[in-house]
């Protein structure tokens, strides 16, 4: 539990232990003073001050008690919901280093230089020769011509048919049958 966490739930009892005390000041004080009439102005604030003190407890006690529930259903769903992001990023992460190799393979058998290399992959990736340019502290004019050289060495006509060299073949699987409902 967290310093915030803690902190409310001081609060919160706090709050409910202040009126309990008023329910039960009032109850006593109702008792002590002993009333000759049961409907006299008096009894009847006093049992009206009780009642709204103790539904206000119970009140107060029921929503804490839900909120408390609820954030504990959120932090599970929360949990299990990064517990499926880092499965699936690193089932991603195996499948894209077996890319990256293939992709690298290719680079070397066009005979790309390392310069050529790292603009044809961020041309891959979908960045444009500004945002190439301003990463690698390299003019756009540079960058440019290595880009055409990449098309050229690679027997291409620019950056979508680069993309479909590596990317024309990559398909969804198809969809899974639905499982048969369980009896």
């Amino acid at each position: 539990m967290g310093d915030g966490e803690s902190e409310e739930l001081r609060l919160h009892l706090v709050v409910l232990i202040l009126l309990v005390v008023v329910v039960l000041g009032g109850v006593t004080d109702l008792l002590l003073d002993a009333p000759d009439r049961a409907l006299s102005a008096h009894v009847v604030l006093e049992v009206l001050l009780v009642a709204v003190s103790a539904g206000g407890a119970i009140f107060l006690a029921q929503g804490w008690y839900r909120a408390r529930r609820s954030l504990g259903s959120l932090r599970a769903d929360a949990a299990a919901q990064q517990a499926r992001r880092q499965a699936w990023h690193a089932g991603a992460r195996k499948a894209l280093e077996g890319l990256a190799l293939e992709v690298d393979r290719q680079f070397a058998d066009w005979g790309l230089t390392p310069a050529e290399r790292e603009v044809a992959l961020m041309l891959l990736k979908g960045f444009s020769l500004a945002q190439i340019a301003r990463l690698g502290e390299r003019s756009e004019r540079t960058v440019r011509q290595h880009a055409i050289a990449v098309y050229r060495k690679a027997g291409l006509a620019g950056r979508a048919e680069l993309a479909g060299f590596f990317l024309g073949d990559l398909l969804l699987p198809a969809p899974r049958a639905p499982a048969p409902p369980t009896p």
